[in-house]
C-alpha cells in the first residue's frame, strides 16, 4: 500500500512538473520575448559559415521556436516575398556571436514543401536589429546555391547554374550588416543573368568634411573609399579591389587610426591584417604591413596608389563661379 501510495504521489507530482513547464512556454510568449531563452535553443557557430541548398534542404533540426512576439519582428515583405498566406514554421539552426558585438541567428522557415533560412540579428544589448533571406532554394535542378558569412562577418549569397556547355553562370549578392542603422547593406551584386556587375559602396552616405575624406581608385572596380569617423583621430574606411582577370576579388571595411597627420592604419581584433594608408591632397598609397592575405585572393593585392576622385560641383557653387547668382 506504500508503495502505491507512493507511485500516485509520483504520477501527480509528475503531471504538474509537466504542466507547470507547459504553462512557463506559454507565459514566455505572453509576458514577453527572452533573449536567453530564444538564444538557447540555438547551436553556436563559427564563422567561416556555409549553408549549401542540399545541406539545408536535408537538415532535421526540430527546435520549433514558440515565442511570437519574434517572429512578428521579421517584415512581411520577406515572408510574403518567400511563402504564400498562412501558418509558417519556425524553427532554430545556428548562432554566430561576434565578440563585443551583434549575434547572428539562423532560422528555417517551412510552410508545406517550401523552406528558407533567414539570417535574424542581435545588437550587443540583446535587441533585435533586422532579418535578412540567408538561403531560399529553388526548384530549378541547373542551380546549386551557397550562402556564407565569412571571418569578418560578411555575408555572400551566390548561386551556380549549369550550363550546356559546361562553363557554368555564377551571380552572388554581398552584405554587410550596418548595427548605426540597424538593417543590412547590399555592398556588391553580381547578376546571374548579366554580364556586368554593379560595387555598391555600404559607407557612401556617411559624412565625408574631414580633409582626406573622399573616393579614391584605380577604376571603377579598385577603390578606397574614406569617411568621417565617431573621433577626429579615426576615419572609416571601405576598399575593394579586382585584378585584371576578375578571378581575384578583396575587400575591406573598418576602422582607420590616424598615427599622424598623413597617415592612417587599419587594424582590427580578429584581422591579422594591418594596412597603412598615405594620403596626399590627390591620392592615397596603400601598403599592407602584415599578414592582409585572410582578405583578399592569392594573386592580387590591395597595395598601390589610388587617386582622389573629384566630386562633381554643386549647382550653386557653378553659378557663382558663372555669375549667374548675381
Amino acid at each position: 500500500m506504500v508503495r502505491i501510495g507512493f507511485m500516485v504521489v509520483l504520477f501527480f507530482a509528475l503531471t504538474a512538473c509537466k504542466h507547470k513547464q507547459a504553462n512557463s512556454t506559454e507565459g514566455e510568449e505572453e509576458n514577453g520575448f527572452n533573449y536567453d531563452t530564444f538564444a538557447g535553443k540555438f547551436t553556436a557557430a563559427t564563422v567561416p559559415y556555409e549553408l549549401s541548398d542540399t545541406a539545408f534542404l536535408k537538415n532535421k533540426d526540430t527546435a520549433v521556436i514558440v515565442n511570437k512576439q519574434i517572429l512578428t519582428a521579421i517584415p512581411d515583405s520577406i515572408t510574403k516575398s518567400i511563402f504564400s498566406k498562412g501558418k509558417v514554421k519556425y524553427v532554430a539552426m545556428d548562432k554566430i556571436e561576434v565578440p563585443k558585438a551583434e549575434t547572428y541567428f539562423v532560422v528555417k522557415a517551412t510552410q508545406g514543401s517550401k523552406k528558407a533560412a533567414l539570417l535574424l540579428t542581435f545588437d550587443k544589448d540583446k535587441q533585435f536589429g533586422a532579418a535578412l533571406p540567408f538561403l531560399v532554394p529553388d526548384a530549378d535542378a541547373k542551380t546549386d546555391q551557397v550562402s556564407t558569412m565569412d571571418k569578418n562577418f560578411t555575408i555572400s549569397r551566390a548561386v551556380v547554374r549549369k550550363q550546356p556547355d559546361e562553363v557554368n553562370k555564377e551571380g552572388k549578392d554581398v552584405y554587410v550588416y550596418n548595427n548605426d542603422a540597424r538593417q543590412y547593406t547590399l555592398i556588391m551584386t553580381d547578376p546571374l543573368d548579366e554580364k556586368s556587375s554593379s560595387l555598391i559602396n555600404p559607407i557612401d552616405t556617411l559624412p565625408h568634411k574631414n580633409k582626406y575624406s573622399g573616393d579614391y581608385q584605380k577604376n571603377k572596380r579598385n577603390i578606397v573609399s574614406v569617411r568621417d569617423g565617431k573621433h577626429p583621430n579615426e576615419s572609416q574606411i571601405f576598399i575593394h579591389i579586382e585584378n585584371e582577370e576578375g578571378d581575384c576579388t578583396g575587400e575591406i571595411k573598418g576602422r582607420a587610426l590616424w598615427i599622424s597627420s598623413k597617415t592612417a592604419i587599419y587594424q582590427q581584433g580578429g584581422d591579422p591584417c594591418v594596412l597603412a594608408l598615405t594620403f596626399t591632397s590627390s591620392s592615397v598609397k596603400l601598403t599592407e604591413q602584415k599578414a592582409c592575405g585572410s582578405d583578399r585572393g592569392i594573386n592580387c593585392s590591395f597595395e598601390g596608389t589610388y587617386t582622389l576622385k573629384k566630386e562633381p560641383k554643386s549647382k550653386k557653387t557653378k553659378e557663382k563661379h558663372t555669375g549667374k547668382n548675381k
